[in-house]
């Protein structure tokens, strides 16, 4: 999910496609609709949302960005330059979290380290390739220099490739960080949806925790569950990002725990100020930005949010699948532009 998608974001640097906008519920909102709107963090979204800002290229995108920088009342900036659109009805709504996980690995294949991080074949370039199950349980990219590292949990290894970026701590007490490096073509298919298919679990059961709980109490058909997503990733070694920035995102800049979150491009664009009300067990009303992207992010309502690094993170963004609203905050001008004639 954390990795740049270059083509969905060279489509979504401006505006999404006009074709999934054109039966969208459309809808213009004041800032005293927005929830909590008036107690936010407004300066810790402007330093996330200038991140991203350099890379902005649409004419009214890069003349904000031009000032975004020299504010210094962050709350009257936003309120000044953008109209809060919702786009979409609220009643789909769907919050979930994501997180860099860190994992435990080694430079050099041993029997407690045989679980390999893979760079992408060149070949898998090239359209559709091998599933997750002809990967994992053939010779196909053996012996060949793609390792990356080993880790010591094929279960850790999964949710790595679902996140799709981490940290990798090797034996030697160094880190190594990695990202996504590109995948094997195949749709992603949810095996916390198979379990409740299955009769397993009920929908609000599953969770990344039970999920990982589950395949480690079933020896056999856990890893069978795991090959029923054929999708794979691949990663690519990070070594140009202070520890101390977050992992990159869609737009191949490091985001930020808590005020960044993935979105669906086709109706959200990459960069733009989002506001999210979250009702789950710990409400959320904060301004976020858009700056990443995850094949199981779809629709208008819909938001992965980036909750940090480590376990602990983990846990907490395991644990998020709540409803709520997003709002998007867009340009002024883009902001009417883009309402249904009816509603001028």
């Amino acid at each position: 999910m954390i990795g740049a998608r270059l083509a969905a974001v060279l489509a979504a640097l401006t505006l999404a496609g006009s074709g999934a906008w054109a039966e969208t519920p459309y809808r213009i909102l004041s800032y005293a609709q927005l929830s909590g709107w008036d107690k936010d963090d407004h300066a810790a979204a402007l330093d996330a949302f200038l991140e991203t800002c350099p890379d902005l290229t649409a004419p009214d995108w890069r003349s904000i960005c031009s000032i975004a920088g020299q504010q210094t009342n962050a709350r009257t900036f936003f309120e000044l330059f953008f109209t809060p659109v919702l786009i979409g009805d609220p009643e789909d709504a769907l919050f979930t979290g994501y997180f860099e996980p860190e994992l435990r690995g080694s430079r050099s294949r041993t029997d407690k380290y045989r679980y390999p991080i893979y760079r992408m074949p060149p070949e898998a370039r090239h359209g559709t390739y091998l599933s997750r199950r002809e990967i994992e349980t053939t010779d196909a990219l053996t012996g060949r220099g793609l390792e990356i590292a080993w880790v010591d949990d094929p279960v850790e290894l999964f949710f790595l490739q679902i996140q799709g970026s981490g940290r990798i701590r090797l034996t030697d007490g160094t880190m190594i960080r990695v990202g996504y490096g590109g995948k094997n073509g195949h749709e992603y298919r949810s095996v916390g949806r198979e379990l409740v298919r299955r009769g397993v679990y009920s929908v609000h059961q599953v969770s990344a925790q039970v999920i990982k709980n589950w395949v480690r109490r079933n020896p056999i058909d856990g890893p069978e569950l795991l090959r029923h997503n054929d999708s794979y990733v691949f990663f690519r070694e990070i070594d140009d990002l202070d520890p101390s920035e977050g992992p990159r995102g869609a737009m191949n800049r490091s985001i930020t725990p808590g005020r960044s979150i993935a979105v669906d491009p086709e109706f959200t664009p990459l960069g733009a100020p989002v506001w999210i009300e979250v009702r789950g067990e710990v409400p959320l009303r904060r301004l976020t930005v858009a700056q990443d992207t995850g094949s199981a992010i779809k629709g208008t309502q819909r938001a992965d949010v980036f909750i940090g690094t480590g376990d602990k993170a983990g846990r907490r963004a395991g644990r998020m699948k709540d409803p709520g609203r997003m709002i998007v905050l867009l340009p002024i001008q883009r902001a009417y532009a883009q309402l249904p004639e009816d509603n001028l």
